[in-house]
């Protein structure tokens, strides 16, 4: 079966006690035994729940993974990943990611004695100089989180040590633009808050494996810890996910016309989208997907406070975090999604504080970049005149 196809049907089947066609919402903590230590497979929603294993199932056949453990957000998921090791690892990790990822590996596992290096993944001299003895993960976005840099995931992997997992984030480029498991990844991670569930009405999280032994110490940690979704998010993220590749396909078809119109204005000094032919890597983005994605990032010409007022002009694009709803979003990274990371980081590695980055969503793309031209024009007229 083709994407679309996987995504309607696969873990949809009709509920056989009644014959719904939708997966029911199983509202429930707990399941009656037939007898002690007998249940249809069932017994405790934190180990499972029949509507988050619809999703799971639905999800692996998405990324066409063998395995997938559902969580209650991409911090949940991603925490699942790091609780595969142990004190005294090393994790090689590219310094261009989430906030959020950033403050979580420097801030609460380096605490039990795991190491986090953060280095360029997308200079692969770089990322084999860092590599130690110790080396048991290496942990790469790509697109990147803000600046829509690309890592390549094949030589990634030709790279890594004998007992190391490459995980990919793909929250960005969705697995309907690009598949890390058929590139040589270990893991796949996402946060379904974003593209999967597409309408930001749900908080989820999912990691996806091909290797058993990685998905059954993920299946522990999810019962172990219990940072599970709830049936409720779990059937809104999967509903959403049902329309993903049609999202997808419009979502790119926005960005692209936006990144082409910011690419043209004088008063925009870089536009950063893996989909202009400017772009340092788009000839890796053609090989490694299949589409470059709803999201992009720009830097105006002037001073942080002009990016901050042109953001705060807009009326299409709403000023909040978050990404890959069907609503467009605009964001001042540095002061919003990576606030967590020290100044003096954000800004050696280009995220500084009049970095934009845009979240396009599924409006008519004549309006969004009308609303663009607008903010832009009043807020370099208002630079001119300070």
């Amino acid at each position: 079966m083709k994407f679309s196809t996987r995504a309607i049907h696969v873990g949809q089947e009709a509920e056989a006690t009644t014959g719904a066609t939708t997966v029911p919402i199983y509202q429930t903590s707990t399941y009656t035994q037939t007898a002690v230590g007998k249940h249809r497979g069932f017994d405790y929603s934190r180990t499972a729940n029949p509507t988050r294993s619809a999703l799971e199932a639905q999800l692996a056949a998405l990324e066409e993974a063998q395995f997938c453990s559902a969580f209650a957000s991409g911090m949940a998921a991603t925490s699942a990943v790091i609780g595969a090791l142990s004190s005294g690892d090393h994790v090689v990790v590219g310094e261009d990611l989430y906030g959020g990822t950033y403050r979580v590996f420097s801030k609460v596992f380096a605490r039990y004695g795991i190491a986090f290096d953060f280095v360029d993944l997308s200079d692969l001299a770089v990322a084999r100089a860092a590599l130690r003895p110790n080396t048991k993960m290496i942990w790469a976005e790509t697109p990147t989180n803000p600046l829509l840099r690309l890592v390549d995931i094949a030589a990634l992997a030709a790279l890594r040590p004998a007992g190391a997992v490459l995980v990919v984030d793909n929250t960005f480029a969705t697995p309907y633009f690009q598949s890390p498991l058929d590139l040589g990844a270990d893991v796949v991670v996402h946060s379904t808050t974003k593209y999967i569930g597409g309408h930001s009405d749900a908080v989820g999280g999912a990691a996806l494996t091909n290797d058993p032994k990685l998905a059954q110490e993920l299946k522990f940690y999810q019962n172990a810890a219990g940072g599970v979704p709830g049936p409720f998010d779990a059937w809104l993220v999967m509903r959403g996910a049902k329309t993903l590749a049609v999202r997808m396909r419009e979502h790119e078809r926005n960005a692209r016309a936006i990144a082409e119109f910011l690419d043209g204005r004088d008063d925009v000094e870089r536009v950063h989208y893996p989909g202009l032919a400017a772009h340092s890597q788009h000839d890796l983005a053609q090989r490694q997907m299949r589409g470059f994605g709803g999201m992009l990032s720009l830097t105006l010409r002037g001073d942080a406070q002009r990016a901050s007022a042109f953001a705060e002009a807009t009326k299409l694009f709403s000023l909040a975090e978050s990404l890959g709803g069907v609503e467009s979003l605009i964001s001042i990274p540095a002061a919003m999604t990576h606030g967590s990371i020290p100044k003096e980081e954000r800004e050696r590695r280009g995220v500084t504080d009049g970095l934009v980055r845009l979240s396009v969503g599924l409006e008519d793309v004549d309006d969004l970049i009308a609303d663009l031209r607008i903010a832009l024009d009043s807020t370099a007229v208002a630079a001119l005149r300070s």
